[in-house]
């Protein structure tokens, strides 16, 4: 059983020169590249198979999509909003697998179930993580870049033994999506807030932060996968 508890602290990081690190205005996008470095941007933007990066200070950056493990919204929530996924929540929440755990009731229930136990991961959770990430759309692509039932980009996609020939493959994205998402609940002790946190913004910006990073997107994901899950009420 875990009990759920939301940390966030401050701390900073750059990629490249003096350009990428000016202060981001709201509509600033950070992107983290495979190797785990990371940089803010103006705009993102997809064409074809190659990533388009407008940087912050002016000039273009073009990447391989196959580079970049994540692209966030950065914006970031003001301290003074940040009160209830900072403070201790009253539930606790069995995110590995159990055998009394049944098969979801939504689309794709029976592959959620059997990737989910053989990874040894609460299927309610994947199914939570599959709703807010594809709607359940095999073929979904977001303007990111991410592909498929749990949304990977294909550099994860490439970590956990899928190619891009077979990520909307629904079982192969599955496994490797749950297997992912294990990975980060071992890594982070089985803290499921830190684990989402990670599989939305990257473990490396958990770590930057030593926590919860303060990006509305992050926080309003986690958000929606709890409610999904009947462990807060709306908001």
């Amino acid at each position: 059983m875990l009990k759920c508890v939301m940390r966030v602290t401050c701390c900073a990081g750059s990629l490249l020169a003096t350009a990428l690190l000016a202060p981001a205005p709201a509509a600033a996008e950070l992107v983290v590249l495979d190797n785990g470095r990371f940089f803010k941007v103006a705009t993102y933007d997809l064409q074809g198979e190659q990533a388009v990066l407008e940087l912050l200070t002016g000039g273009r950056v073009e990447l391989p999509l196959e580079r970049i493990e994540r692209v966030v919204d950065d914006e970031v929530v003001p301290e003074a909003q940040r009160e209830e996924l900072d403070t201790p929540l009253p539930f606790e929440l069995a995110v590995y697998y159990a055998e009394d755990q049944t098969v979801p009731e939504t689309p794709w229930g029976e592959a959620i179930f059997a990737a989910a136990k053989r990874y040894h991961v609460n299927p309610a959770v994947v199914a939570a993580v599959v709703r807010w990430e594809s709607a359940f759309d095999p073929r979904a692509i977001s303007r990111k870049g991410a592909r498929g039932l749990m949304q990977l980009m294909p550099a994860t996609a490439r970590r956990f033994g899928v190619g891009p020939e077979d990520i909307f493959d629904p079982a192969r994205n599955l496994d490797a999506g749950v297997r992912y998402l294990r990975w980060l609940l071992d890594r982070f002790e089985g803290d499921l807030p830190l684990a989402l946190a990670a599989y939305n913004a990257g473990e490396g910006t958990v770590d930057r932060y030593g926590g919860v990073p303060p990006y509305r997107e992050t926080r309003s994901y986690i958000r929606r996968i709890f409610r999904t899950l009947g462990l807060v009420g709306e908001v």
